[in-house]
């Protein structure tokens, strides 16, 4: 298959793209470094799936989250697709099989974290690698996290110097347009390249409640609405303290958080 329709409508059953996508997916295949502005659920991860399954090679998708990486991986094999990932928690011996795979075993996706990106391990194998595209997703991270929280973000572009030629793909969600400058200075975009679509979401409300008691008011949200729901938190502390809380009330729930074990971080996102 030679057409980005096609390769839409074989594996993910869809006829027609949405706005920019296949633009965005153009720019990949002519090879030329890209930023993809889209709003969240506004299919980022096509355009650079469907060229990467185009082009002979591997795409190197660095990501921020564990959560993520896992996420995407299973379902590309789902799909069909050779799809992998390496991170914390993993074993050597895990992690040398895996790097293996993806020289010599025909998967056209490999997951990583930008700290992975720096171990002596990775450094001498992805040199061998045939990387079709370096996808960096969350893009936002490189100015939002990278100057302190996760230094390694900056650093991402030191991966061209051994594959001068991959075309390089950031996407994310929102962005300044200091973020934008700041994202394509530190990839060391050849040239800007800005693809932009307007972030409203038609399906999605934002409200903003002013409350005495947030706990309280919680519970009061989750008994209103079936279905499973997040509660974002600054601490792990919090985590903690807010799952706890809503077990009294009656819901299932649980923390999740950098901190915890690998196999309870599993478990808990398996749930």
């Amino acid at each position: 298959m030679d057409k980005p329709e096609q390769i839409l409508v074989k594996y993910w059953g869809f006829s027609s793209f949405r706005p920019l996508q296949e633009e965005i997916i153009q720019a990949v295949l002519k090879r030329n470094d890209s930023l993809a502005l889209l709003p969240t659920g506004g299919g980022k991860s096509l355009t650079f799936q469907i060229p990467a399954l185009m082009m002979e090679g591997i795409c190197l998708v660095i990501t921020p989250l564990i959560a993520l990486m896992k996420d995407q991986v299973e379902s590309l094999k789902n799909k069909g697709i050779k799809a992998t990932a390496i991170f914390s928690g993993m074993y050597k011996d895990e992690i040398d099989i895996v790097l293996e795979n993806c020289i010599y075993g025909d998967y056209k996706f490999l997951y990583v974290s930008p700290e992975r990106l720096e171990t002596e391990m990775f450094k001498a194998r992805v040199e061998k690698m045939k990387i079709n595209l370096i996808a960096v997703d969350e893009a936002h991270c490189i100015s939002q996290w990278g100057y302190d929280f996760r230094p390694s973000y900056l650093k991402i572009a030191n991966i061209r110097t051994t594959h001068p030629g991959t075309p390089v793909l950031a996407l994310t969600a929102t962005a300044t347009s200091k973020v934008i400058d700041d994202i394509q200075e530190k990839l060391q975009f050849k040239k800007k390249n800005i693809f932009q679509a307007s972030f409203e979401r038609k399906n999605l409300a934002y409200i903003v409640y002013e409350t005495e008691d947030k706990y309280k008011y919680l519970t009061r949200v989750a008994r209103k609405n079936a279905g499973t729901g997040l509660v974002y938190v600054r601490s792990r502390k919090k985590t903690k303290e807010i799952a706890s809380y809503l077990q009294q009330a009656g819901f299932k729930a649980a923390p999740y958080h950098a901190g915890m074990s690998t196999e309870l971080r599993n478990y808990q996102q398996d749930e």
